[in-house]
């Protein structure tokens, strides 16, 4: 917590879960930056990723063992996000009785190698309005720009670069200086709320959902399959993979496809990438048998 900025303004309550999948029950946080609101209306991954481990270190649960390799473990706890009532599975290295701190991973635009953690999340679709789709359409059209409404994991909105006139490749800065763009996206993000059935009113929403992210084609598709600038209470995110399988998405239409419906997407956020699967028999315009991956 501190720093000014929403990666800083997060807290991840932690517990033994009483839910027959679940072995421990975590509720996401956020708080405001610049006004007193306390939000607990999404999951988040980046801190969903040190649940499991916590866990562990915690003494809360054990797992389950998926297998062993010596003195390292490799074991599952199964994670009841209660902000949205989805199971998620994380698997990583146990040493000695706790998660494995060091190993060879590496994710682009973060310092050094650390021991993988792997985020499997079973029947994403729906976590706040119980469908895929929750306008009914894979395109949506608010103050004149078309964008994609999906709820996988959590509820997003989806608009590509050329749709409000900006470059694929902008950073951080550049969207924070830019003089209308975040209150377009806002703007924008308000007015899809209402029709994703989140809230009855554009004045009553709550800050983190739905999130909304810049789409373009990647600058370079040797390196990834799409570019996504992600927007978190306001601010450009300084760190999808349902919709890049959806026919009939913007995210679909802007990346580049792998060779097979089960390629890994490679999405370049503000730098580096980072890798997403989704696995299942269908991708579809109701809640989704299928599991979504992280590969960080």
């Amino acid at each position: 917590m501190g720093g000014g900025i929403s990666s800083l303004s997060k807290v991840c309550v932690v517990g033994e879960s009483s839910h027959p999948d679940a072995d421990v029950d975590y509720t996401f946080v956020s708080l405001g930056i610049d006004n007193p609101e306390v939000d607990y209306s999404s999951n988040y991954g980046n801190m969903l990723g040190a649940v499991g481990p916590y866990a562990i270190d915690a003494s809360i649960t054990k797992g389950e063992e998926i297998h062993s390799n010596g003195d390292e473990n490799e074991v599952t706890v199964r994670i009841l996000n209660t902000d949205t009532g989805k199971i998620i599975h994380s698997t990583f290295a146990v040493v000695d009785g706790e998660a494995a701190a060091y190993g060879p991973f590496e994710i682009d635009g973060v310092a050094g190698t650390a021991s993988p953690v792997k985020l499997q999340f079973i029947r994403p679709a729906g976590s706040r309005t119980g469908k895929l789709l929750p306008t009914g359409s894979t395109m949506d059209t608010f103050n004149g720009i078309t964008v994609t409404c999906i709820d996988a994991a959590n509820p997003c909105v989806f608009v590509s670069a050329a749709q409000l006139g900006v470059p694929g490749d902008l950073t951080p800065q550049q969207i924070d200086d830019h003089p209308t763009l975040k209150s377009a996206l806002e703007s924008v993000r308000r007015a899809a709320a209402v029709k994703m059935r989140l809230t009855a009113t554009e004045d009553e929403m709550p800050g983190s959902v739905p999130k909304i992210g810049i789409v373009a084609p990647p600058a370079d598709p040797s390196r990834s399959n799409v570019e996504v600038h992600a927007m978190s209470v306001g601010q450009p995110h300084k760190a999808i993979a349902a919709a890049t399988k959806l026919e009939g998405t913007n995210v679909f239409e802007v990346v580049v496809k792998g060779d097979s419906n089960h390629t890994p997407c490679q999405r370049r956020p503000r730098r580096g990438r980072e890798i997403l699967g989704f696995r299942g028999t269908r991708v579809c315009h109701s809640p989704s048998d299928g599991e979504a991956t992280d590969g960080g």
